[in-house]
């Protein structure tokens, strides 16, 4: 079994809120009676994108499990790679492929630097189909990336999906290892399919998005912060639990 937890949209930004929703968060997975195998960061870890938000980023997820991370809309690749995760400067896409308690995770860039919406370019395609073409034979791999691929029925992360799912879509009808693919952005858990594969989305630790049907508010800053835990067990099945962290 690998149990996986997951955190979203942290939106650092200097602010004591966004801080101590972050350290609330990390405070309750490290005190876990149980510690994770690894947890997974989809994104929009910074507000801004600068250094500083990165800095403090580092200091909050420093944990004694592997932390594995992935750009968002908001995030700068650069400042990103030196400032979090002390890599040399670049402006290329932040991919990392990651081996968790015999699963692969596939941590991938869908942002577009100044964009909102989300796309896959051709490098990280390629650096997908390469990686997944050399794991061993009956490794389970998990995708994550900041951008849903699926329509959530709200107008807001509606408008800014991941533009090129028919090319996932493809990538994935050639690689059945894929167990299940792993998002943020839309400051809401949620779950969904996608090719035919289970697609699940992280809560927000920042603020949570008002769903339509209640109410006219578009966000709810006084919602908890949320976690997902990702169970992948032996038969490669995926089970999700969702979780808040009130104070």
């Amino acid at each position: 079994m690998v149990l996986l937890a997951q955190i979203s949209d942290l939106h650092l930004d200097g602010s004591d809120r966004a801080r101590e929703r972050a350290e609330r968060v990390m405070d309750y997975l490290r005190a876990l009676p149980t510690p994770v195998d690894a947890l997974l960061v989809t994104g929009d870890i910074a507000d801004h994108g600068t250094a500083a938000e990165y800095r403090e980023a580092a200091r909050i997820l420093a944990a004694p499990f592997p932390v594995l991370t992935c750009p968002g809309n908001h995030d700068a690749r650069r400042p990103l790679r030196t400032a979090l995760l002390g890599e040399p400067g670049a402006d290329g896409p932040v991919n990392r492929l990651h081996l968790v308690g015999g699963a692969a995770v596939l941590m991938c860039d869908s942002s577009i630097p100044g964009e909102d919406e989300g796309l896959l370019d051709r490098e990280t395609l390629a650096w997908l189909a390469d990686t997944l073409d050399a794991l061993p034979v009956g490794t389970p791999a998990l995708i994550a990336c900041h951008h849903p691929p699926v329509t959530l029925h709200h107008p807001l992360p509606d408008a800014y999906t991941l533009q090129n799912g028919d090319a996932l879509t493809a990538l994935l009808a050639a690689h059945p290892e894929v167990v299940a693919l792993i998002t943020g952005h839309a400051h809401t858990a949620a779950a969904s399919t996608f090719a035919g594969r289970p697609l699940l989305v992280g809560p927000s630790v920042t603020w949570t998005l008002g769903l339509p049907w209640e109410g006219p508010e578009l966000t709810n800053w006084e919602q908890p912060p949320g976690v997902a835990f990702h169970v992948l067990d032996a038969e490669h099945r995926l089970t999700t639990h969702y979780r808040v962290v009130p104070r």
